[in-house]
């Protein structure tokens, strides 16, 4: 850490990252600069933003996931464990096979929900649009329990 303090400083790769010796060692992304994209899992008005990393490979990702008021993410799983963090709105989550809005916990901005991969769970923007973050190790995976309810099986 010491040799961090000494080196000069460069902002040479960008406004929000820094660069001690060829070596990027600082960087910041601000709410502004999210990327917001549609992601073929998720019904068509939810998005999803990378945030550090790549999700479909191997490694460590940060990505935030944006749904609008009313909309529900039907029973599914994921085989990596995740650490959801909410944003802002209101996070309800379930558990199990089957959506069941009496199953719903919610969760206020700054929460933490660590769900093990691999459990079935669903969601539902109840109150209004929810953001959350979430952290894990790729390769980021996602099946749904019905696959009756997966985006991806739907003929356009």
């Amino acid at each position: 850490m010491a040799q961090l303090m000494t080196n000069p400083v460069s902002r040479k790769p960008g406004k929000n990252s820094r660069e001690v010796q060829g070596k990027a060692v600082f960087k910041t992304i601000l709410s502004e600069d999210v990327d917001w994209k549609p992601f073929p899992a998720f019904p068509p008005s939810a998005r999803l933003a990378v945030i550090v990393g790549q999700p479909s490979e191997p490694g460590p990702y940060t990505t935030r996931v944006k749904v609008p008021h009313g909309l529900k993410l039907m029973p599914h799983w994921h085989p990596e464990d995740r650490i959801y963090t909410v944003i802002s709105g209101v996070f309800y989550i379930g558990f199990g096979d089957e959506f069941d809005a009496e199953e719903l916990e919610a969760y206020p901005p700054g929460a933490v929900v660590v769900l093990p991969g691999n459990t079935s769970h669903f969601h539902w923007a109840k109150s209004g649009e929810y953001i959350t973050q979430i952290t894990a190790i790729g390769p980021l995976g996602m099946e749904y329990v019905n696959s009756a309810d997966d985006p991806r099986n739907q003929k356009s």
